[in-house]
């Protein structure tokens, strides 16, 4: 073990600091290399022989992919780390280590749209059957176990809705008739979060999101508990994935700051979010960490921490086009998909019609806000002027 490697007893942000790095390895250097690999040679053919060396070929893992590896297996507190070349990448890696022909899979009805989509073809054409749940659920979600459920899918929150779901009572559950627990925590990273702790195998992160931080890299993690581990492994080198060393360098690099990212992104947020809270033209706001959100004690027990995004719905009066009128008139916030960088965005946010389980009857315009690290005085200022240039 290098000196600078992490111990149990140590904190997130010293793991953040430490953890996939030893310098000892590579001249005193503080980061890992980046290693652009494909050939791996070996001085003789017992050195070839399977097991015999730790590198065989890049596809197959480098110092580069083995330190993001690494370090993410000690932030997660998990028996192993794969990487995938998105988040979506990453949940279908994680899906397909634990599903088979003829399987359940159960999936919280709040989950990512292209999650649903993977559900409904990929999955579909395998033969996997999906069946959305009520993220209300939570340990009643045992009615809906049948002899060949495999697999429970989780996200907290939701995607758009913002929903928590108890996540320790569905793993439990699930524990009991020994399906797997998969879980999409982009939006809290186990910087706030530790899924394989409350009982999840699977921890899914989309990296693109805060693990990378500048926008400019896409890349997802799959973290795994000691009974999901050798299936995820197999997978992943059966699925020939592998991601581009530059853009493993960058995550790695982003994960150095992940912690005082997410702090300065929570603080804005919720600044924002009390602000928005107190305007006319705002009926709601979704967002776990505020006090009066429904799943604000859900939140509280188990997270030690909020990111940047959530949503709001406009008074019912707003219509489509001014809604939209509000987003165009926008200054600091970039128009676009995705979330997680330095900068704020917006988007329009349609919530009826995409869960099938459950029938939201909210039918209010709403807006999705990731808030970035600007000043939040300035990004308040924005969002005021954008009010008043839409609504009056």
């Amino acid at each position: 073990m290098s000196k600078n490697a992490p111990t149990t007893d140590q904190k997130t942000d010293t793991r953040l600091t430490h953890a996939g790095r030893d310098p000892a390895s590579f001249h005193g250097f503080v980061n890992p290399p980046v290693v652009h690999a494909s050939t791996v040679l070996f001085p003789d053919t017992a050195s070839m022989a399977p097991g015999a060396s730790r590198y065989v070929y890049g596809r197959r893992g480098t110092p580069t992919t083995e330190a993001l590896e690494d370090a993410v297996s000690e932030l997660e507190g998990a028996a192993g780390t794969k990487l995938a070349t998105s988040g979506l990448n990453a949940i279908t890696l994680a899906c397909l280590s634990c599903l088979k022909a003829g399987d359940h899979f159960l999936v919280v009805d709040t989950a990512y749209g292209p999650t649903r989509h993977l559900c409904e073809t990929l999955l579909a054409r395998l033969r996997v059957e999906t069946e959305y749940y009520d993220p209300t659920l939570n340990g009643d979600i045992r009615r809906l176990f049948r002899d060949t459920t495999a697999a429970v899918f989780t996200e907290a929150p939701g995607s758009l809705s913002f929903e928590m779901q108890d996540i320790p009572a569905v793993a439990a559950a699930a524990r009991e008739i020994g399906a797997m627990v998969l879980m999409d925590n982009t939006w809290a990273t186990p910087v706030y979060f530790r899924p394989l702790d409350h009982g999840v195998d699977l921890s899914i992160q989309a990296g693109t999101k805060y693990i990378v931080g500048h926008s400019d890299v896409m890349i997802g993690t799959v973290a795994a508990s000691e009974r999901a581990w050798p299936q995820l492994q197999d997978t992943h080198g059966a699925m020939g994935l592998h991601v581009g060393p530059d853009d493993v360098y960058l995550a790695l690099r982003g994960l150095r700051t992940l912690s005082v990212r997410l702090e300065r992104h929570a603080s804005n947020a919720l600044a924002v979010a009390d602000w928005l809270a107190e305007r006319p033209q705002v009926a709601a706001i979704r967002y776990p960490a505020r006090a009066d959100d429904p799943g604000h004690a859900l939140w509280k027990r188990d997270f030690s921490g909020a990111s940047g995004l959530f949503a709001f719905d406009f008074v019912p009066s707003v219509t489509k086009a001014q809604a939209l009128a509000f987003l165009d008139a926008l200054k600091l916030f970039g128009l676009g998909y995705s979330w997680g960088g330095f900068e704020s965005l917006a988007i329009p946010v349609r919530l009826q019609g995409i869960r099938t389980a459950t029938a939201p009857d909210n039918t209010r315009q709403s807006v999705r806000l990731h808030i970035g690290l600007e000043d939040p005085r300035d990004i308040i200022a924005d969002l005021a002027q954008a009010l008043e240039t839409a609504l009056g």
